[in-house]
């Protein structure tokens, strides 16, 4: 029998208690484990704290098969070792501030470049969703895993999914108008990467449709930047899906613009799906 389950980082703030109820959630959808993950300096410590989020996983969702890890080490390189036989790895955040714990921003970003499968991130103020819709921003076919794992949790869900494909508007050369109304070579080739454009998003989520009936799809194209519309749509999403690439340890931003301005900004929680 495959070992799947759902791998939640807690370090007793109430930060860790929001992403542990996420998970528990999660774990029920899924119809998996929870794994519990404590990353301490000395494993002895971690007793009481794993003990009290058992406690309330199992008073709240009684039959749920919950274990408990206490693992030295960091907690970035701890749940990103985790992460490679889990589903799904939740971390919670209250942004990028001064912000004490384990759990805060800082970890969430970083191991959002290392993390080897989807990553819940709990934010914004809900984390079980109230049946509303999940956002999925598509940018191109390399976003494609993101693709399947927002179809998966719209089903698992029974919720509508909102595809969101942004364009941003090109600087086009001026020319002189043409004697037959929007036929000028500048026009027609304007035309041509419109619906090209406009055609990502379908073409890139045709095979999903068939492959999962039930799930209301509604794909949207904006002209206007991703991070900016995806924004907004989280005010109405259970939660928003994106994909990312593994930064490792390549210098630079661990995450990309898009996903940089979710992780502050969101409404609701966020799964970054790594497309490499």
């Amino acid at each position: 029998m495959t070992d799947r389950h759902v791998v939640v980082g807690v370090d007793g703030s109430p930060v860790s208690v929001r992403a542990l109820d996420a998970a528990a959630e999660e774990a029920t959808r899924y119809g998996t484990t929870l794994r519990v993950v404590y990353a301490v300096p000395d494993r002895d410590e971690s007793g009481p704290v794993l003990a009290s989020a058992a406690d309330r996983v199992r008073d709240r969702h009684p039959g749920l098969p919950v274990e408990t890890r206490g693992v030295e080490g960091g907690a970035v390189r701890v749940l990103a070792r985790e992460s490679e036989s889990a589903v799904l790895t939740v971390v919670g955040t209250r942004g990028f501030g001064n912000v004490s714990g384990l759990l805060a921003g800082s970890v969430s970003w970083r191991l959002a470049a290392r993390v080897h499968g989807p990553l819940l991130v709990v934010r914004g103020d809900r984390t079980g969703g109230r049946g509303r819709e999940v956002l999925l921003g598509l940018e191109s076919d390399a976003d494609a895993p993101a693709a399947v794992h927002a179809f998966r949790e719209a089903a698992r869900r029974g919720v509508r999914l909102r595809v969101v494909h942004a364009v941003t508007h090109r600087f086009t050369t001026p020319e002189l108008p043409s004697l037959v109304a929007a036929t000028s070579p500048g026009q027609e080739r304007q035309a041509r990467e419109d619906r090209a454009e406009e055609a990502v998003p379908r073409f890139g989520v045709a095979r999903l449709r068939e492959e999962y009936p039930t799930v209301e799809v509604d794909v949207r194209t904006v002209r206007t930047g991703p991070a900016h519309a995806l924004l907004a749509g989280t005010r109405e999403a259970d939660v928003v899906v994106i994909g990312t690439s593994r930064g490792g340890a390549v210098p630079g931003p661990p995450v990309g613009p898009v996903a940089h301005v979710l992780l502050h900004h969101s409404h609701c929680p966020v799964v970054l799906v790594p497309t490499s």
